[in-house]
């Protein structure tokens, strides 16, 4: 049996005309909440070792245990837990982080946007008081995998209730209210993140999950370093089709939301 045909590389959206800001001020920190490891880094490294190398503390928080990823049908998924767990702090310390890495743990696949975990995202909001968190675009059309949807409707509740003081009042930490959120995977980009000298970095730190390179990253296992060379090539190309729509050499394309 042949393996599946791999997936177009995870990229997010690419403006569809001028966009309407670009670049926010430097947060002081920042929260990504990613639905699986590795998310982060597709979707959002550049912008988060740009941020990073200017001061910014990053935090990960990664929502389910990534048991899924492989296609190999006799794999040792509590192995395999523990080597993306294992990855995804690496991924995080190539791209300058120095902030938290939590893995909620939930099943890959069998993410819900449930009370209980909104209440658990929410906690982590207030607990690492991040400036802008950035996530999954829940509204997002056409969508097919249902962890991706459902943790950005998590990311955007939990924001919420992360903000209102009446919320999960259980929490022993207080209310808090980012600035802004920046939503990844968007159909409908409105700004840019010009990473143009950290593309090379977001492309070191994907490589950090190599149990990933034959399912996501077309990798083989025998590869002499052609098809690494082409996996950091069609991500360039992709940061460099989004900075044009910026004017910028290299970008990163998210829905703002900047009045939370």
């Amino acid at each position: 049996m042949t393996d599946p045909i791999p997936s177009p590389l995870p990229g997010g959206g690419v403006p569809g005309g001028p966009v309407s800001s670009v670049d926010l001020p430097t947060p002081g920190r920042a929260l990504v909440i990613g639905a699986h490891p590795d998310d982060a880094e597709f979707l959002c490294g550049a912008t988060l070792a740009k941020w990073a190398a200017r001061g910014c503390v990053i935090n990960h928080l990664v929502l389910t245990d990534g048991s899924k990823g492989t296609w190999d049908v006799d794999a040792d998924v509590a192995a395999l837990v523990a080597r993306r767990e294992t990855e995804q702090l690496e991924a995080a310390r190539r791209l300058g982080s120095r902030g938290k890495v939590v893995m909620l743990g939930h099943v890959d696949g069998d993410l819900q946007p449930s009370l209980h975990v909104r209440d658990q995202v929410a906690y982590w909001i207030r607990a690492l008081t991040p400036d802008v968190v950035l996530g999954h675009d829940p509204w997002k059309r056409y969508r097919l995998h249902p962890d991706h949807r459902h943790a950005g409707w998590l990311a955007v509740d939990a924001v919420v209730a992360a903000r209102d003081p009446h919320f999960a009042r259980h929490h022993d930490v207080a209310h808090h209210r980012p600035s802004a959120m920046l939503l990844f995977e968007a159909d409908e980009p409105d700004h840019v993140e010009d990473v143009t000298d950290f593309v090379d970095t977001k492309v070191e730190a994907l490589l950090a999950h190599a149990s990933q390179f034959v399912t996501t990253h077309d990798i083989p296992p025998d590869d002499d370093g052609t098809a690494a060379a082409a996996f950091r090539a069609r991500i360039t190309a992709r940061a460099e089709t989004v900075g044009a729509t910026a004017g910028v050499a290299a970008g990163e394309a998210f829905k703002a939301i900047t009045r939370l």
